[in-house]
């Protein structure tokens, strides 16, 4: 690994590394594995591959690993989470303020953390890729190795910069190594136009990359230690994600402003601009998606679904007979710190090391409540409008969107008395809700901690207390299992827990493919096509892959309803909240709405709760305390102490009846078109008169 540097003078068009006057660089032994005494010089550092190879490796390591940003962090930055009162300074609560500035120095947030930072990091890496590029003439070796080291250049200069584009919009392409002491007036670029420079060097990555560097005579030196190197498929994904991103409502909209123009951001919903999408960009997404899915199909690629099946849902408990683990994809326990991804994961950044989420995401998704799960008394929870996107097993959503307000959907068959009753599967793998078992071994627990086996998230229950619990009604484990807590442990050593959530997986694959299609649709039966470019899929089909993966006996779920595919518009807003569920909390929830115009519209703009009474009670009596409740009929104490969750020791907690289901809100965001991008520092708009800040700011 190369060496990580952290005395980084950053320009904006790139960075110097200074060291006693010099430029230094760095290579490895074993590529992507740390290498203490890995600085060469300059004229070392292109001369063979081993070494310009070394020179990459620290783009790899500087790859932003968003729930390590520090020792708790925030990455979800949508109407989708929230953070307890003692998580305000973190970056979700100042967006949901309309604080975007804070970005500059909030240290938890990576898109500039103490740790990782995606603004510093980019312009860093986009520089080591233009010199990398302008040197490759100096290496010695084979036509093979010239190809591998310019195509991971070629995609690192794409990567870096769309990922910034999407924070913060058209920017500069910068395609040379300038000197950093001569800034060149480059034209801040369109969106599109930006994107247009990284279509081009994710294509150049995806003619020169290898599909498996296995199977190079170069990657033979790392065999079965390539999975993380980027390659063929993860190049033309990433080109399909570009395209999809250009052609987007906002981008589309965004393009006014090129001509002089003045962009309508605002009433998106109203007004019918959200499904608007710029059809040359999302045809060529759907044309470059339905290659890679054709890949997938066919079975050329190493990529595919992992499974869904589990002997326990709610406890992560794997089927026996299952070849792969969903849960796999975002952390991996007792498998000697394997790095998550399982067979889905496209694009990740490097390891993160032994124990690294001990101090990090491990502690932050529980409750806090007598100290269950130790650390700080911070929690980053859902919302219940995340907790609404998770529709019925009948492949209905519970609610519409209709003129800006949530409306119940009369074919969900949804019940508010009994809220959690045949949900869509993914809800009982990612969502810990009311009466959920959450400590499984009791042994080292205090008296209080072990009231606290099963959770009390109806209102007033012992976790709803707003600084040590849930504000919303519940927690979430799908990035972090509920057993990391003080009775289960999995945060210790012994338990080898390790975490990473991915830019890129499969699933989102099917999910882009589907948008893109449904994008350039002129009629319903569009929607059922299989074009020559993929002719394995449509786009319903895309997203019935995703449920057939999640359906099973014991929890069925059906296929996109025919009333949900009728028209265009209705099938876009059926892959939106697809795109919801399945990517729920990792990340991805505000670049949406951003990019579909819905981030200033409500219902989006108001987080709320799920207010509620439990009556599933059993012999425990409400209306007494806890002490009372240990006195039986007889006036004795009881032998056996009696709960409030006595009942689900017996009974399935999705099946319980409540009373008085509402929702209550918690936080409007007042938003207006200045909030579709983040602020660029003040510092680098200072450059020079041909670097405008971004609207509104």
């Amino acid at each position: 690994m190369m060496k990580h540097y952290y005395k980084i003078k950053t320009l904006l068009w790139g960075s110097l590394l200074l060291m006693a006057g010099g430029v230094l660089f760095t290579s490895c032994k074993d590529w992507l594995d740390q290498d203490p005494e890995s600085i060469v010089a300059e004229d070392e550092a292109f001369k063979n591959f081993r070494n310009f190879q070394g020179y990459i490796e620290e783009i790899y390591t500087l790859i932003p690993d968003k729930e390590k940003v520090n020792y708790c962090t925030a990455w979800n930055l949508g109407d989708d989470a929230v953070h307890n009162p003692e998580g305000y300074a973190h970056m979700d609560h100042q967006v949901d303020l309309g604080n975007y500035r804070n970005w500059y120095t909030n240290s938890q947030c990576w898109l500039n953390g103490d740790r990782s930072s995606l603004w510093r990091n980019s312009w860093y890496c986009i520089r080591k890729c233009n010199m990398g590029i302008e040197q490759i003439k100096s290496l010695i070796g084979t036509d093979e190795e010239r190809n591998l080291l310019l195509g991971q250049m070629y995609f690192f200069r794409a990567w870096w910069h769309f990922e910034l584009m999407c924070y913060f919009g058209g920017l500069a392409y910068v395609d040379k190594a300038y000197d950093a002491t001569n800034i060149p007036e480059l034209p801040r670029l369109s969106f599109q136009e930006c994107a247009d420079r990284c279509a081009e060097d994710f294509e150049r990555a995806y003619d020169l990359l290898p599909m498996d560097w296995d199977e190079t005579l170069a990657g033979q030196q790392t065999f079965n230690k390539n999975d993380l190197r980027v390659n063929k498929f993860m190049a033309l994904c990433y080109l399909g994600k570009c395209y999809l991103w250009a052609g987007s409502p906002l981008m589309k909209e965004m393009e006014k402003a090129k001509n002089g123009g003045t962009p309508q951001l605002l009433g998106a919903s109203s007004n019918g601009k959200t499904y608007d999408y710029d059809t040359k960009y999302c045809r060529l997404a759907a044309e470059t998606l339905g290659k890679a899915l054709d890949m997938v199909k066919k079975g050329t690629v190493r990529y595919k679904l992992a499974e869904f099946r589990y002997s326990n849902i709610y406890d992560h408990e794997r089927d026996e007979n299952a070849s792969s683990c969903f849960s796999d994809i975002f952390y991996t326990v007792k498998q000697n710190w394997n790095m998550p991804g399982s067979t889905e994961a496209i694009f990740r950044g490097a390891h993160p090391g032994a124990n690294s989420a001990n101090w990090n995401c491990a502690k932050i998704f529980g409750p806090k409540v007598a100290g269950l799960v130790e650390h700080d008394n911070i929690i980053h929870h859902p919302t219940a409008n995340l907790i609404d996107q998770y529709g019925m097993a009948n492949g209905q959503p519970i609610y519409l969107v209709q003129n800006g307000e949530y409306v119940l959907n009369p074919a969900s068959g949804w019940d508010p008395e009994h809220p959690y009753k045949d949900r869509d599967p993914r809800f009982y793998h990612d969502i810990v809700f009311d009466g959920f078992h959450y400590v499984l071994s009791l042994d080292d627990l205090s008296p209080e901690q072990k009231k606290l086996e099963y959770c009390d998230l109806f209102t007033n229950g012992a976790m709803r207390d707003i600084d040590h619990g849930s504000s919303t009604g519940y927690f979430i484990q799908k990035l972090v299992p509920h057993q990391c807590n003080k009775g289960d442990k999995y945060y210790e050593g012994d338990w080898q827990f390790q975490s990473y959530v991915p830019y890129m997986r499969l699933a989102d694959v099917y999910l882009m493919y589907a948008e893109a299609k449904a994008a350039i649709a002129t009629s319903a039966s569009d929607l059922n096509d299989r074009p020559t470019y993929c002719p394995t899929m449509s786009a319903v089909e895309a997203i019935n892959a995703l449920r057939d993966r999640v359906n099973s006996s014991d929890y069925p779920m059906e296929h996109v309803a025919p009333n949900l595919r009728d028209t265009r518009e209705h099938f876009l807003d059926e892959v939106r909240r697809e795109r919801a569920v399945e990517l729920a909390f990792e990340g991805f929830r505000w670049c949406d709405l951003q990019r579909w115009l819905l981030l200033t519209e409500p219902p989006y703009t108001t987080k709320y709760s799920h207010e509620f009474e439990r009556l599933e009670w059993g012999k425990y009596d409400p209306k007494k305390t806890f002490e009372e409740n240990q006195i039986d009929e007889k006036g004795k104490k009881r032998d056996v102490p009696l709960y409030p969750w006595d009942w689900f020791k017996t009974h399935d907690p999705k099946d319980a009846k409540v009373g008085n289901f509402k929702k209550k809100e918690l936080i409007t965001r007042h938003f207006d078109s200045k909030h579709y991008w983040f602020p660029l520092p003040d510092k680098d708009i200072y450059l020079y008169e041909g670097f405008p800040q971004n609207p509104g700011w």
